[in-house]
């Protein structure tokens, strides 16, 4: 049986397209890329309309939130321009995420010929207390035929506006990185995935049947399975890292199939390998208790550890977890800073000279157990050095954290247990069973 042609249902596809919902993407390094770092919107989205103008084939965009402010209808133009000439553009929005601004994106995006799917509509209330709702699209992809890919923390919403406290006068701290060489392939694989499970629905099934009635069964199995597997950092198809032309990186999912904790673990073996320092930005910050052990660990054998975190926050209880875990952070020698200039969104890190990650994975119970994430690892002395500079000037116009909100006694006490309750009960809704 021959896989399902969708391109009857979807007739803008192009030819030889086959969708298929897995995320079929490996955490091994590769080399001979180009990857730059870019600050906020204000430089991820003129670098990316530019590229999407220079289309010729296909665009594939993924994101949480696509707003309809000024900075939004910018890169919305640059999808239906694109369009417009004869270019394939697919874009996949969250349906919760989003979920204000849909009517607008049709009316922008619909008339070009843009192919707009939403992943896990939510056309009623209670939809989000059904589990599967909780496991939302929060990655934040843009590839453009195959050359150019933008991977980060960033959605599609001016720097200066706060769904949930209006526009102010400083941007918020954020980062993403444009990709160019062999890594665009594999970020391609994935946005084209995202847009696939959205746009199939149910359709998927059709996969899993072509796949139980093959006459090789095991064997597709067994590729599949391949395809799946995670690599470590380090590690990328039994080469040494010196081995491989710079710049060295990887792309690393977190998925709800084989890579449920792939960007967690990268995470953690970079930690545990740290000899100088750790250095995070993260906007949502309650890691289990394996992160939370690396980073002590780490501190306690001299490794600089300095977390940046919200000291302007969007939304309270988000701070408040974080909040119960300094004191034992600050007990094991963790620096803890909190940024009070402009919101802080970034998902960034920076360990020792040659290792960093950007993404849009939090650190945090969603972002590690429950949504669809995205993160390139980039192993090269260059690119680190930048991103180190940036923490430290943002660093510069944070403030220390020397003792816990809450201080000791029953009220920190109380504080903490109640973050760690909500959080057991929201995971057990979620499907989530285990110690985090």
């Amino acid at each position: 049986m021959p896989p399902v042609d969708h391109r009857r249902r979807y007739p803008g596809l192009p030819p030889g397209t086959l969708l298929r919902p897995s995320l079929a993407t490996r955490a091994a390094l590769t080399g001979g890329n180009r990857v730059r770092l870019l600050a906020g919107g204000d430089e991820l989205f003129p670098a990316m309309c530019a590229a999407i103008a220079q289309a010729r084939r296909q665009v594939w965009l993924a994101t949480y939130i696509f707003h309809d402010d000024d900075a939004a209808r910018c890169v919305a133009g640059a999808l239906a321009d694109a369009a417009r000439r004869g270019v394939w553009v697919g874009v996949v929005v969250d349906g919760f995420g989003s979920k204000a601004t849909l009517p607008a994106l049709r009316e922008l995006l619909l008339p070009a010929g843009v192919q707009l799917v939403v992943f896990r509509p939510v056309d009623r209330w209670w939809r989000l207390l059904q589990p599967g709702q909780l496991r939302r699209l929060h990655q934040k992809l843009c590839v453009i035929d195959g050359q150019w890919a933008f991977v980060g923390g960033i959605n599609v919403i001016d720097d200066r506006n706060d769904l949930n406290h209006g526009f102010g006068d400083a941007p918020r701290l954020d980062f993403a990185t444009e990709v160019q060489g062999p890594l665009v392939d594999s970020i391609e694989q994935t946005a084209r995935a995202m847009w696939s499970r959205a746009a199939l629905g149910t359709d998927w099934k059709d996969e899993l049947l072509t796949l139980a009635r093959s006459a090789e069964p095991v064997a597709r199995a067994r590729r599949m399975a391949s395809r799946l597997r995670i690599l470590k950092p380090g590690t990328p198809h039994g080469a040494a890292l010196a081995e491989l032309p710079p710049v060295r990186a990887a792309f690393v999912v977190r998925d709800n199939l084989r890579q449920r904790r792939a960007i967690e673990h990268a995470y953690i073996d970079a930690i545990n390998r740290a000899r100088q320092r750790v250095e995070i930005i993260c906007a949502y910050f309650y890691p289990g208790r394996p992160f939370r052990k690396a980073l002590k660990h780490a501190a306690e054998r001299g490794v600089q550890v300095r977390l940046l975190l919200q000291g302007k926050p969007d939304y309270r209880f988000a701070a408040l977890a974080a909040q119960v875990l300094y004191g034992e952070l600050l007990d094991a020698g963790v620096r803890v800073f909190e940024y009070t200039p402009a919101f802080l969104h970034a998902k960034v890190a920076v360990v020792d000279d040659d290792w960093a990650t950007v993404g849009s994975s939090n650190i945090d119970p969603l972002s590690l157990l429950l949504n669809l994430e995205a993160n390139v690892i980039i192993r090269d002395l260059h690119f680190t050095g930048e991103l180190a500079l940036r923490f430290e000037s943002a660093v510069l116009a944070s403030r220390e954290v020397t003792q816990p909100p809450a201080g000791p006694g029953w009220w920190g006490t109380l504080r903490r247990g109640f973050v760690a309750w909500t959080a057991y009960w929201f995971l057990r809704l979620a499907g989530i069973s285990g110690k985090y």
